[in-house]
């Protein structure tokens, strides 16, 4: 039996308690919403509401930044993320099968001629390439 509280778009969490549950502040919350990651539902009062799909976000942002990156970049990759996500739930609801490949938990290989240092070739064929 399902129930409203295992629906994880439903703007259960006041801005306080929201903030408090991911260990962030009430303003970092109203930043993701002026970037556009973000658009909390209102209550009768006005006050927003967040879902627990939105605090997820919302701590992956917070993970991203703390590695260094800046909020726009953050939200872009959480959006994308979350769009990539998405398509993989629909995949699989239409019958669909994914593979290792299409895991997105895990790091793409990168090409060996890309991953290969290439230093120019010495002009002196008695010196290496890292020699002075």
């Amino acid at each position: 039996m399902s129930t409203a509280f295992d629906n994880a778009d439903l703007p259960a969490y006041t801005m306080g308690r929201a903030a408090d549950l991911i260990g962030v502040t009430p303003a970092f919350l109203r930043s993701l919403g002026s970037a556009g990651l973000i658009e909390p539902e209102r209550s009768h009062g006005g006050h927003r509401r967040y879902s627990r799909h939105q605090l997820r976000l919302a701590a992956r942002v917070r993970q991203l930044l703390d590695e260094g990156m800046l909020l726009t970049a953050a939200c872009r990759i959480v959006m994308l993320e979350d769009r990539l996500a998405a398509a993989h739930r629909r995949i699989v609801e239409l019958g669909g099968t994914l593979t290792d490949d299409d895991n997105a938990d895990l790091p793409t290989a990168t090409h060996p001629d890309i991953a290969t240092t290439r230093y120019y070739p010495s002009p002196r064929p008695d010196r290496s390439p890292s020699a002075p």
